[in-house]
């Protein structure tokens, strides 16, 4: 049996992105996932858990930009001042074809997931054929999956060997690795100040202490599908009870 980690749900997530720390995250995952995927012009980009944050890197030059939440975590209105581009979903049940997107970024996704191989198997069905999909998940060695005043000390963290074998058990084959957020998880002014520093030292040492992995995966096209479960038939009358973002309305299902 298994359930969904519990932890911060999407205005815990939201507030922490709003304060310095957040910021500081922010920057440092973003260029993480900026190195990766430096062009998505005329794709189609997916983020599935919490992946505002990131996704406007991508929005106004990929030909499409979506973001799904997770039911147990909740949905915030995206982009704030334009037309809703998030939705809350089943995440073992994608509202999408096969083979629909191009890219698929997880952030704050894999590490809460109840059922992460069905996760990452509905990642692979959406995929289309040569698609990738960039994980950042917490690395279960960094100082920030210690700390629970933070997202990335939610869940279950991850070894790089572990993450290894969950793509490749679930048709992905890991193609690059990168690490992010050497800085301690603290909100004090001073380590703050220094944490360009931090990231630079980390990233030169390679050490082994960063607080998340980047992990990019190519979805393998050549693997056996097996029979899927029936699915639950989707009630679009899902109504949760949705979060504004500040100064904006919510989205109504």
């Amino acid at each position: 049996m298994t359930c969904y980690f519990e932890g911060m749900d999407v205005v815990d997530l939201r507030n922490f992105y709003g304060q310095q720390l957040g910021v500081v995250a922010r920057r440092f995952i973003g260029r993480g996932i900026r190195a990766r995927w430096s062009d998505t012009r005329g794709m189609r980009v997916l983020g599935v858990g919490y992946a505002t944050p990131y996704l406007g890197l991508f929005r106004e030059e990929a030909e499409r930009c979506l973001a799904l939440m997770p039911a147990p975590q909740g949905v915030v209105r995206w982009p704030s001042t334009r037309p809703a581009l998030a939705a809350l979903v089943e995440e073992d049940e994608l509202p999408l074809t096969d083979s629909a997107v191009d890219r698929l970024l997880l952030v704050h996704a894999l590490e809460m997931s109840p059922d992460p191989v069905e996760l990452l198997r509905e990642a692979w069905r959406v995929l289309a054929a040569g698609g990738r999909l960039l994980a950042v998940v917490p690395n279960r060695r960094g100082l920030w999956a210690r700390m629970d005043t933070t997202p990335f000390g939610q869940g279950r963290p991850y070894s790089r060997s572990q993450i290894t074998h969950l793509l490749r058990d679930t048709w992905f084959t890991p193609t690059g690795w990168g690490e992010a957020l050497y800085v301690p998880p603290i909100s004090r002014r001073l380590f703050l100040r220094s944490a360009v520093a931090w990231e630079r030292t980390g990233a030169s040492l390679a050490a082994p202490f960063a607080g998340v992995h980047i992990v990019e995966a190519t979805k393998q096209v050549y693997r056996a599908i097996p029979a899927r479960r029936e699915k639950r038939r989707l009630v679009p009358a899902l109504k949760p009870v949705l979060v504004p973002s500040p100064g904006a309305t919510a989205i109504h299902s």
